[in-house]
């Protein structure tokens, strides 16, 4: 048994996933572990998509890079896709969920050709990470939050920090 938890931030890209994740890392030592860091690391893609203008991710080359770093627990994983991870890697699941407009102009801002936007934006409107979320987890594991503020941003950390130390918390 795992003595610290492991968390999936998940979401459309542009949500606020990283940022989310990092400050968690933060404030409860627990590590950052960012899918697409240990990808490009690792070179761990099977390709790469000219219409979206990015690499494909080898699924199960990035499972078997973690897998010991995840059975070990205390990790907080980054990521925009969930279906392809184990359900016994995660305690609980957060799906993040901007609003349309401030993720357009959060993707924009990326430079994100129209094609990728579209494809997001969509993804953000059909909640398509929720629902494979939901899909692949226990539901009760997981959670959608509001991302559209730095207020948001705050009280998510503020959440996920008390749930952090109940879960480290001997129940009596």
């Amino acid at each position: 048994m795992r003595v610290k938890p492991n968390i999936l931030i998940s979401g459309t890209p542009g949500t606020g996933k990283t940022t989310l994740a990092q400050e968690l890392a933060n404030v409860t030592n627990l590590n950052f572990v960012s899918i697409g860091q240990i990808a490009k690391e690792n070179e761990l893609f099977c390709g790469y998509d000219d219409q979206l203008q990015c690499p494909i991710l080898d699924e199960e080359r990035v499972l078997d890079e973690l897998e010991e770093q995840m059975s070990e627990g205390g990790n907080i994983v980054d990521y925009h896709g969930c279906e392809f991870f184990p359900q016994r890697w995660f305690d609980i699941v957060f799906v993040l969920r901007t609003d349309n407009t401030i993720l357009h102009e959060r993707l924009s801002q990326r430079g994100y050709n129209e094609m990728k936007l579209k494809n997001n934006i969509e993804s953000e409107i059909f909640q398509i990470i929720l629902d494979e979320a939901r899909e692949s987890y226990d539901e009760q594991i997981v959670h959608e939050l509001e991302s559209n503020t730095p207020e948001n941003m705050e009280k998510n950390i503020e959440q996920i920090v008390v749930w952090v130390n109940q879960w480290s918390t001997p129940a009596d």
